[in-house]
C-alpha cells in the first residue's frame, strides 16, 4: 500500500512539471513579445549621435521600408495626372472659440487640430488631426525642410496630418494601413515680410520651451498657413518621416512656398528645447528633419504640366541670365550699327546735296562767261 501511493505521488509530481514546463513555453512567446514591445515604446529616438535616423531601421523596422519619405521631387521624372484636383480644406478657417492645444514632444511643436476640420479633393474624406513644423539650425546651406525640390532645400517645412475617416474610427487604428494618412506638405522659404498666420503658433513657443510640456493657444484661422495656388501640387504614397515610420501616408507637396521673415524663422530654430526642464543640460530642438529617401519603385505624381510649373536649376538660371545680357549685348550692337549707317546715309546725302548745289553754281557761272564772250563789243565812230 505505501508503494501505490508513492507511486500516485511521483506521477502528480511529474504531471505538475510537466504542466508547469508547458505553461512556461506558452509564455515565453507572449513574453517576449511584451519585452519587445515595451523595449520599442522606451526607445528614445533622435535625428542624431544614437538611437539617429541611420539606426532607426534597427529598432523600427518600417523606417527601412521602400516607400519612405521624404523623398527628393525631381520634376522633370514627375507624371502629370489630370485626374488630380485642387485639394479642399474643410473647416480649416472656422476654429471657433474652442483655444487650440500645442505641445512640445521633444522632436518637434505640436498643435492639435478639432475633428470638424477635414480634407477633400482625395478618395476619401481624411479629418484633420494635428500640425507640426520641422526645420533646420540657422547654418548657411542647411536647410531644414524635409522635402525637397530638384535637391533644393527650404528654410522650413510645415505638416498638417489627416486620417482616412471614411475606413478607420480614429488615428491610432489608420495610421498603420497603405491608406491610412493623408498629409499636406508645405514648404517654408524666408523672405522680407512677416507672416501673420505662422506667428499664431511662434508667438506661443516660449510656453512650451522644453520638452513634454503643453499649453492651450487661441484658436485661429489654420487655411492662412497654406499657400494660395492648392491645385499645383506633387502627390506620392510615403511614410510618417518619424518613427515608427509606417508606410500609410498619401503625400501631398505642394509646388508653391509659403514666406516667412528671418526673425520668425530664428524663433522657430532658437525657442525650443528636446530635453526636460528638470534636465540640467539643455539642448536646443534644432535639424529636426529626415534626410530624403530613396523613391525606389514609386511615381511621383503632378497635378499640373511639367513645363507649367518646371523648377529652374541654378545652371539653367545662369544659362538664362548670360542668354539674357547676350541678347541684350546683341541687341545694343545691331542698333548702334542701324544708327551709324543711317547717319552714314545722311551724311552721304548732305554731301551729294553739296556738290550738286557747287556743280550748280559753276554751271551758271560757266555759261554767263560764255554768253558774254560771244555778245559783239561796241564800234567807235570817227
Amino acid at each position: 500500500m505505501p508503494d501505490r501511493i508513492q507511486h500516485v505521488k511521483q506521477s502528480c509530481s511529474r504531471r505538475v512539471n510537466m504542466d508547469s514546463l508547458g505553461l512556461f513555453v506558452l509564455l515565453i512567446p507572449t513574453f517576449s513579445h511584451w519585452t519587445a514591445a515595451s523595449s520599442a515604446d522606451e526607445i528614445s529616438w533622435s535625428y542624431s549621435g544614437i538611437a539617429g535616423q541611420s539606426e532607426w531601421s534597427e529598432y523600427f523596422p518600417d523606417c527601412g521600408g521602400s516607400s519612405q519619405s521624404p523623398v527628393d521631387v525631381i520634376t522633370t521624372q514627375t507624371k502629370y495626372d489630370t485626374s488630380l484636383v485642387p485639394v479642399t480644406p474643410l473647416g480649416y478657417s472656422q476654429h471657433g472659440n474652442q483655444p487650440f492645444s500645442m505641445h512640445n514632444n521633444g522632436h518637434t511643436v505640436i498643435v492639435e487640430l478639432p475633428e470638424w476640420m477635414g480634407l477633400g479633393g482625395l478618395p476619401w474624406f481624411f479629418t484633420a488631426v494635428q500640425l507640426h513644423l520641422h526645420w533646420g539650425n540657422g547654418g548657411p546651406g542647411r536647410g531644414g525642410s524635409e522635402h525637397t525640390i530638384n535637391g533644393r532645400s527650404s528654410d522650413a517645412e510645415l505638416h498638417v496630418v489627416h486620417y482616412n475617416a471614411e475606413l478607420y474610427p480614429n488615428m491610432s487604428a489608420a495610421m498603420t494601413q497603405r491608406d491610412g494618412l493623408a498629409v499636406l506638405g508645405i514648404l517654408i522659404e524666408t523672405g522680407e515680410e512677416t507672416n501673420p498666420g505662422f506667428n499664431n503658433i511662434l508667438n506661443y513657443m516660449s510656453r512650451i520651451r522644453h520638452a513634454d510640456q503643453r499649453a492651450f493657444i487661441p484658436a485661429f484661422d489654420v487655411q492662412s498657413l497654406l499657400p494660395q495656388d492648392l491645385g499645383r501640387y506633387y502627390r506620392y504614397n510615403g511614410s510618417l518621416t518619424t518613427p515608427p515610420c509606417y508606410q500609410s501616408v498619401i503625400w501631398t507637396v505642394f509646388h508653391e512656398r509659403v514666406q516667412i521673415s528671418k526673425a520668425q524663422l530664428l524663433k522657430m530654430e532658437m525657442m525650443l528645447y528636446s530635453s526636460k526642464i528638470q534636465e540640467v543640460d539643455r539642448m536646443l530642438l534644432q535639424d529636426n528633419f529626415r534626410i530624403t529617401q530613396p523613391l525606389n519603385h514609386r511615381v511621383i505624381f503632378a497635378s499640373f504640366s511639367a513645363e507649367s510649373g518646371r523648377e529652374l536649376s541654378s545652371g539653367e538660371v545662369t544659362a538664362i541670365v548670360i542668354g539674357v545680357m547676350c541678347g541684350c549685348v546683341g541687341v545694343a550692337v545691331i542698333i548702334r550699327f542701324i544708327v551709324k549707317t543711317i547717319r552714314t546715309k545722311e551724311t552721304e546725302k548732305s554731301q551729294e546735296k553739296n556738290t550738286d548745289l557747287v556743280l550748280t553754281i559753276t554751271s551758271k557761272a560757266e555759261r554767263n562767261e560764255r554768253k558774254e564772250e560771244l555778245s559783239p563789243s561796241p564800234q567807235t565812230e570817227p
